[in-house]
């Protein structure tokens, strides 16, 4: 490895409007387990990080930017995988359980998809790698 080789992604930041609400969302869909606080000079915290199961070392980060998680509604900036098709039927299955709506699962270029909204609107994706003519 180089110095100018990446050795991975060290987060990914998510603007909310309700810090809690998304907090409390994402336990929920995702597992998420808040391990950092970033509270600002008055004491009021507007920012957490956590971990996902299955995205380690990678964080999870979430910043009040009301205007920012408004100007991303409805765009879908990251894709998280799970292995499998029926994975996928799995994650519906969850979504449903929590009245989530959620596309069908949706046969892609490169797998399958399961896409559906964040409480702010940001669409997220769940792409599976493996191929229709692989099943």
């Amino acid at each position: 490895m180089t110095a100018r080789e990446l050795a991975g992604i060290h987060h990914v930041k998510i603007p909310v409007t309700d810090l809690a609400q998304s907090l409390r969302w994402y336990r929920e869909v995702f597992g998420l387990r808040p391990t950092l606080e970033f509270p600002e000079a008055d004491g009021v915290v507007r920012g957490c990080a956590g971990e996902i199961p299955g995205l380690s070392p990678t964080l999870v980060a979430f910043r009040v930017n009301p205007a920012a998680a408004e100007g991303n509604r409805g765009f879908d900036p990251v894709s998280f995988a799970v292995r499998t098709r029926d994975d996928l039927q799995v994650w519906a299955e969850h979504l449903d359980s929590l009245d989530i709506k959620h596309s069908p699962l949706t046969e892609a270029s490169v797998g399958w998809l399961l896409i559906f909204d964040d409480p702010d609107g940001l669409t997220l994706h769940l792409g599976g790698f493996e191929r229709s003519s692989q099943r």
